[in-house]
């Protein structure tokens, strides 16, 4: 019989390729089929992750029932025991994962089930920030639970893409029309009922700002990239010329600042779900040509314009949200 430790060691093991295994297939050029198989492998990686934890710490993480005097253990059909599946593992109150780490997995969670069985495309693009802080908390916390010397940055080295950086892709890729609605009304949905802070957080999504680094003289342009550290002065001018750039731009308002405009205005019964949500797919508010938001890093903000005109609609309404 094997021993606790054993068991534990092998459930990192198992957790740490198929992290392995969800990263490389994203990176493989010749894979089409990559959101899918990253979800489904890094969802396997980080509930064996935390079955290892919950292990270490002797939570018990099998179902059971608990009786007078005994537990009951809850079996397949073929008698192995039930383990907690990696929602239930996020609940446990025991549960060693930060706020935004836990937002991304629950995200991502709700984004398998509604693309499970069904075909999608375009979402590799679209959603990669989400993706990119998935794998980076994972080895922060693989580190952080079990030794630094487990880390898998090591590694893995970063993807060349084929392509230059535009000033569209910079600020955000725009949803392909392959993108079914039901996924973007998940996503703003989702977005929508976090905190300004928790929507913000890298390790919910992981965002980056590009700017091309020109040179004199050959022998200079020797990195693709150059990462800073955050709290230097370069980092600081960096972040002053980029809030300067924003604020000549339009207000932006997530579904929960547009809701909560509404209801200072008289509507308490105006709500993200189902009356904010119900009112925009009815109106088509997030066709382009309307004007009423924009599509930034795979999230939806609406402006000023979109506010006003749930108000309007609102009063047209009567009683109805009031």
């Amino acid at each position: 019989m094997r021993s606790i430790g054993s068991l534990r060691r092998e459930l990192v093991k198992k957790s740490r390729e198929a992290a392995l295994t969800a990263i490389r297939v994203f990176n493989d050029p010749q894979v089409s089929f990559k959101s899918e198989t990253f979800i489904v492998l890094m969802m396997i990686a980080w509930t064996y992750l935390l079955h290892a934890y919950y292990r270490a710490k002797k939570v018990e993480y099998r179902y059971f029932k608990q009786g007078t005097k005994r537990r009951t253990f809850e079996r397949t059909k073929h008698g192995a025991f039930k383990y907690w599946e990696l929602e239930h593992c996020l609940n446990e109150p025991r549960s060693p994962l930060d706020r935004d780490a836990t937002n991304n997995l629950r995200f991502l969670i709700g984004l398998r089930h509604e693309i499970e069985h069904q075909m999608t495309r375009s979402l590799d693009a679209f959603l990669s920030g989400r993706y990119q802080a998935c794998a980076l908390n994972y080895n922060e916390y693989l580190k952080k639970l079990f030794g630094k010397r487990l880390g898998i940055d090591q590694q893995l080295s970063y993807s060349i893409q084929f392509m230059e950086l535009s000033e569209e892709q910079v600020a955000g890729p725009k949803p392909e029309a392959s993108i079914p609605e039901r996924l973007r009304a998940f996503v703003a949905e989702f977005d929508g009922a976090l905190t300004h802070g928790e929507y913000n957080s890298p390790k919910y999504s992981f965002r980056l700002i590009f700017k091309r680094k020109l040179v004199n003289r050959p022998g200079q342009a020797d990195r693709v990239v150059e990462f800073i550290d955050p709290n230097s002065e370069l980092a600081k001018a960096i972040d002053k010329e980029y809030w300067v750039k924003k604020e000549v731009e339009r207000p932006k308002f997530r579904p929960t600042d547009v809701v909560n405009a509404v209801k200072a205005a008289g509507f308490s019964k105006f709500r993200v779900t189902p009356e904010h949500s119900r009112m925009w797919n009815q109106k088509d508010a997030k066709s382009p040509g309307r004007g009423y938001g924009v599509e930034v890093q795979g999230a939806w903000y609406w402006y000023q314009s979109w506010v006003d005109r749930c108000i309007d609609l609102c009063e047209v309404a009567g009683d109805r949200y009031r």
